[in-house]
């Protein structure tokens, strides 16, 4: 199961990559060049929309030329910011960025923190995570680290037990009691919205879950608690970039009273401000 959703994804991910580096064209040595725009990879939501935030209302006055690109997966914004397509990146916490360097070769480094994005168990089909019946099938995300931290969510509300000591690759074989029998459908993260028509429950990362319409803070049957979550969400730069002045202009941007305010009202308690 894994293996084959490990292939399914490495596909995608080729096809995303095509396309992602069509999309970025001339911009392929922008990472270069500061006294170019700086491109930024993101998800659309909600990291597309804070940095639209910003280039709409605080960059011209910061002396910043932000442009931002968008991406629907976990892969290709750490890839081409690897190889200089674009200049940054904001979509990832720091376990998944440690396992990505980790296992693709790569040198990407945090800059800044900036928010968090709850992981939540949704469903289409029941109203408490209590009224999951024996043998109930739970989506979760298919890469190591979400699905971890799926696992570890589930764990923290008593659905499953995980054995003594397991950390951020935490599979399904981890798990010690299953007092109602879960199964679980590893999926490609932003596709976990998706499988609610077909699952009885599926774990799903913040910014998909807004995407899809859903509100974490009033749909989540079970949403993580912010409280010392080290799954903060932050600017990432290719090492030796970070100094970078257009990408210290940007963190200092990210953390700004206007963008927390921006967060705060915006999305209210389903993505929380880190800063």
């Amino acid at each position: 199961m894994r293996n084959t959703a490990k292939i399914a994804t490495a596909v995608l991910a080729a096809g995303a990559l095509t396309l992602g580096l069509s999309a970025c064209g001339s911009d392929k040595d922008s990472a270069s060049d500061t006294s170019g725009p700086l491109i930024v990879a993101a998800s659309p939501t909600p990291h597309a929309e804070i940095l639209d935030f910003i280039k709409k209302n605080l960059a011209k006055k910061a002396g910043l030329d932000l442009e931002v690109k968008e991406f629907q997966d976990y892969i290709v914004p750490n890839t081409a910011t690897e190889d200089g397509s674009v200049g940054a990146n904001y979509f990832q916490n720091q376990p998944y960025l440690d396992d990505f360097n980790k296992k693709r070769g790569t040198h990407i480094v945090p800059v800044v923190t900036v928010h968090l994005e709850p992981l939540g168990l949704y469903s289409h089909k029941v109203k408490s995570a209590d009224a999951l019946k024996s043998g109930a099938t739970v989506a979760v995300p298919n890469d190591a680290v979400n699905e971890a931290r799926a696992l570890k969510l589930l764990a923290s509300k008593g659905l499953i037990t995980l054995k003594d000591g397991v950390g951020t690759e935490a599979t399904p074989q981890d798990i010690s009691k299953n007092p109602k029998n879960l199964k679980f459908k590893e999926v490609e993260a932003a596709q976990t919205p998706r499988s609610l028509d077909d699952v009885d429950a599926a774990v799903v990362n913040g910014n998909y879950a807004i995407s899809a319409g859903l509100e974490p803070a009033k749909d989540a049957l079970v949403l993580e608690s912010a409280k010392n979550n080290p799954y903060g969400n932050f600017l990432a730069v290719k090492k030796g970039n970070e100094n970078d002045p257009r990408v210290k202009k940007l963190a200092k941007l990210l953390t700004s009273p206007e963008v927390k305010k921006f967060i705060e009202d915006k999305y209210a308690g389903s993505v929380i401000p880190s800063f």
